[in-house]
């Protein structure tokens, strides 16, 4: 007999306590069968014998016995009962003991159970690592002494595999708990815990990356740690260290792969070469016709592969692929390029593009892996979708010497996803010389889509035209079921017309194109491809709406794409700043400045970590930070922020070109709303000449120039210039709402200044009514020039006879009716509190669930009960709420 069998492994320094699974063993042992199962090095034993060195909170601490898988029955029943006798457990003489290695008899099973159930406390007997490989009669016995023990018995089983114990019987019977390889990862806690036992002070984003590689599987996070306390750079070791060159791979060749028998060994290694497998695939890549019942065993005996949803697809866990790749390579050298080749092949003609695509650029094969894309006009899905990053990563290593249109297509748009406009410039040329007129219409419509998108990252209106008109042609000439199953092809060419058309300062036709792009991402189901095109159309919309002053319409679509972008959880680079940019013009309207300046800090956040923004988001962003800080009296912060923007510096003022590009255009509209601007930050310092010196360098016919005219001249004194402007300007039809009130500020100013304060006070209070369809607020600004006593004739003038729907004895209105925010409905649980207040932290979705160790379902439920709750749809307005109760 082997003392250390009978001993528990002892427990590690650096323990990671799990109070819910010890829980769950104290509990299971109530019953007769508790089974821990999971692959080699998931914690079973080390969890085990931590719970039995606590005495496993019963009667009678339990017994432990270790199971070699060479135990022949008669040995494993003589080590169960030195175990028992070790454990003071006294069985009648009666039972007797094994008298052959080879068996027992049925006799004495009896006399065992029959011993047991006489026992005047339940045994709880400990065995570890009893695995599939034990021999049929030894599980058969050990089945029948513990449903004839009376309860007597109680046994807990860790093992790597299912046990060959009739486990439906028990489940059946409800008489069986079980801790499983789900159970078993470590959560994020769990590892920062284990991290904080070994010193290592490692960030989040560290943690999160260790467990997305390790998938909380125990052993990996313990040997990372390890690793990591010899590092010099702990952190960079996280997010660096290659798995077959570390300890890991040792482990994982040993306890795993070496304890296959060859073909399943040669199976794994050949199969590592793809994320998933299907059986035909691995038979492809084996050329045998045994991996089905192959890939059932490993997933069953948790050979770190498992199912995957209950499909007929598997996966291998991550690390253990990495290592098998390397012992691939130096087993077979050249043999991996051939299987990705096959891999390809095979996938493509099951109709799984994507994998296909990566698999055939992983084997090198270019001029199939973008033919795929081209062909099928996939080309779309390097720009948006859940695959684009998936996608652009395979082609990133892309000779530019591959052969072949479908090559140099891919490539020009890898080159343009990341803006690098020198490099598309090249990789288009390259696709120019190698198209012909009589080249498949898909290899045309998707060197038409991507001038399209070019023509938007250099704001040239012209070439994104005629870019669109050929694309929408050669659109004709595809079949149209393979059209309709890419919807993100005209959401993009959509989306793109019209940004550009909105940054030539034509919002009408910019319009038409930006909502014909939001109703292609309206078809039947929701396509994730449309998702960031249809973020993207809305925000241009929202922006479109600005510039024409609908502010209600305005604010409405950039909540719109700022919900989309939420709702899909796009990555900050795939956000568009477009939405916070408008709700910042529109509260600079509202005169709610803190929100104004809160949404514009957003809008800057999003730029600098997004894609770079259009002309149109460019100039307004400098606009609305300039008219920011001259409302609040700063006109030389106003003109510091207007620097970075001067018209006569194109590539600066739409932020799309860079140092080896061609400058893009500046429209019109940008360049007269940028001096529009500057004249009012001259204004804010007191500076009326230098107003009128921006405006006239830059001589416009827009209305808001006119106005900004009319304001600079009525600073100088200039009373009758001022007057002739405003004539000038259309009829009220014409003008949008912000404009309309401006100018009936300033003919009220303009009349308090020739003493007709009547009419003064008569423009004021039609101004109060023209503020209130779009909820603009009247300021002060405006009449600041005019000094006291203009100020003062205004307030000291008889008021102008009521308007119908206002009191004739009451006060004009200056501002139009706050909205009040609805009353909470119901209060708010601890978790949504806890929840709220994560959310006020800025983390997104998958970080509070994260911090708070649920799901991120969980976490997006609680939210919509907040929203509910506090009578709000944003995350941002709910934190504003709740601090504005007292809640946070």
């Amino acid at each position: 007999m082997l003392t250390a069998r009978f001993t528990a492994p002892a427990v590690p320094k650096t323990l990671v306590h799990r109070p819910e699974l010890l829980r769950r063993l104290t509990a299971g042992v109530r019953g007769p069968l508790t089974l821990i199962n999971g692959p080699a090095g998931s914690g079973k034993t080390v969890l085990t014998a931590h719970w039995a060195a606590a005495g496993g909170r019963a009667p009678r601490a339990p017994l432990w016995l270790t199971v070699e898988p060479d135990d022949a029955p008669g040995v494993f029943w003589a080590y169960v009962l030195e175990a028992l006798h070790r454990g003071g457990v006294e069985l009648p003489a009666a039972v007797g003991r094994p008298t052959r290695a080879e068996g027992v008899t049925q006799s004495f099973l009896v006399r065992l159970a029959a011993g047991l159930a006489e026992s005047a406390q339940p045994v709880v007997l400990v065995l570890d690592q009893f695995d599939t490989a034990q021999p049929p009669a030894m599980t058969e016995g050990l089945d029948f002494v513990l449903r004839h023990a009376a309860g007597g018995l109680r046994i807990v089983l860790t093992s790597r595999t299912d046990s060959l114990l009739p486990l439906h019987r028990y489940r059946a019977a409800g008489e069986i708990a079980e801790i499983r390889h789900a159970d078993l990862r470590f959560t994020h806690a769990d590892a920062e815990a284990l991290l904080g036992e070994h010193r290592l002070d490692i960030s989040q984003a560290g943690i999160r990356l260790l467990m997305r590689r390790t998938e909380g599987w125990a052993a990996g996070v313990r040997l990372c740690a390890l690793a990591m306390q010899r590092s010099p750079d702990p952190e960079a070791f996280v997010r660096q260290f290659a798995a077959d060159r570390t300890t890991i791979a040792d482990y994982l060749l040993r306890e795993v792969l070496d304890a296959q028998p060859p073909d399943t060994q040669d199976l794994l290694l050949r199969v590592s070469v793809t994320d998933r497998v299907h059986p035909d695939l691995a038979d492809a890549l084996t050329g045998r016709d045994d991996a089905a019942r192959t890939l059932a065993g490993l997933a069953r005996d948790n050979a770190f592969l498992e199912q995957v949803d209950a499909s007929a697809w598997y996966r291998l866990h991550p690390l253990f692929a990495e290592v098998l790749r390397a012992h691939l390579r130096q087993r077979h050298p050249g043999l991996e390029q051939q299987l990705h080749g096959r891999a390809a092949r095979w996938l493509a003609g099951t109709g799984r593009l994507t994998e296909a695509v990566v698999q055939g650029a992983a084997a090198g094969d270019w001029p199939f892996a973008a033919g795929q894309l081209v062909d099928d006009l996939a080309i779309g899905r390097l720009f948006t979708g859940l695959e684009a990053e998936q996608l652009n990563r395979a082609f990133a290593p892309l000779p530019a010497e591959a052969p072949g249109a479908a090559p140099a297509l891919v490539g020009a748009a890898a080159r343009l996803v990341v803006q690098d406009l020198p490099g598309y410039e090249d990789a288009a040329r390259r696709a120019d010389s190698r198209l012909s007129p009589g080249s498949g219409a898909a290899a045309r419509f998707s060197r038409s889509f991507l001038g399209v998108l070019a023509g938007r990252a250099t704001g040239d209106p012209a070439a994104t035209e005629r870019a669109a008109a050929d694309a929408e042609r050669v659109l004709g000439e595809l079949p149209p079921q393979r059209v309709a199953a890419h919807p993100e092809l005209r959401a993009l060419l959509l989306a793109a017309l019209g940004a550009v058309r909105l940054g030539a300062g034509r919002p009408d036709a910019a319009q038409s194109a930006l909502t014909a792009a939001v109703e292609a991402c309206a078809g039947p189901g929701t396509d994730p491809g449309t998702q960031y095109p249809l973020c993207d159309a809305l925000g241009s919309l929202a922006l479109a709406e600005l510039m024409r002053g609908r502010l209600r319409q305005a604010a409405e679509h950039a909540r719109a794409s700022l919900a989309v972008a939420e709702q899909a959880a796009l990555p900050p680079e795939r956000r568009s700043g477009a939405g916070h940019l408008v709700l910042a013009g529109v509260a600079v309207e509202h005169d709610d400045l803190p929100a104004a300046r809160s949404h514009l800090d957003l809008a800057t956040a999003i730029a600098a970590a997004g894609p770079r923004p259009d002309a149109v988001a460019a100039v307004l962003a400098a606009v609305i930070g300039a008219r920011i800080a001259a409302y609040e009296g700063d006109g030389e912060a106003a003109l510091a922020v207007l620097t970075r923007l001067r018209p006569a510096a194109t590539a600066t003022a739409t932020a799309a070109a860079t140092a080896t590009a061609t400058p893009a255009p500046v429209s019109a509209w940008a360049v007269d709303e940028l001096a529009v601007a500057e004249s009012a930050a001259h204004l804010a310092r007191g500076d009326a000449a230098a107003a009128l010196r921006v405006l006239d360098a830059a001589p416009c016919g827009r209305p808001e120039h006119l106005l900004a005219r009319a304001r600079a001249l009525l600073a100088a004194g200039r009373t009758g210039p001022a007057a002739r402007e405003l004539a000038g300007l259309p009829a009220d039809e014409g003008l949008a709402a912000p404009a309309r009130l401006a100018a009936c500020l300033l003919r009220a100013r303009l009349a308090a200044a020739e003493g007709d304060t009547e009419e003064a006070r008569r423009r004021q209070a039609e101004a109060a009514d023209l503020a209130r369809p779009e909820g603009l607020r009247l300021r002060l600004p405006p009449f600041a020039e005019s000094g006291p006593r203009v100020r003062r004739a205004l307030r000291e003038a008889p008021r102008p006879p009521a308007r119908r729907g206002r009191p004739a004895d009451g006060p004009p209105p200056v501002m139009a009716p706050p909205v009040m925010a609805p009353p909470v409905v119901e209060s708010l649980s601890a978790r949504e509190t806890e929840v709220l207040r994560q959310a006020a932290r800025m983390l997104s979705t998958e970080e509070i669930a994260a911090e708070l160790y649920v799901s991120a379902n969980t976490v997006k439920t609680h939210l919509k009960s907040i929203y509910r709750k506090l009578g709000v749809t944003r995350r941002s307005d709910a934190v504003h709420r709740a601090q504005d109760l007292g809640l946070l």
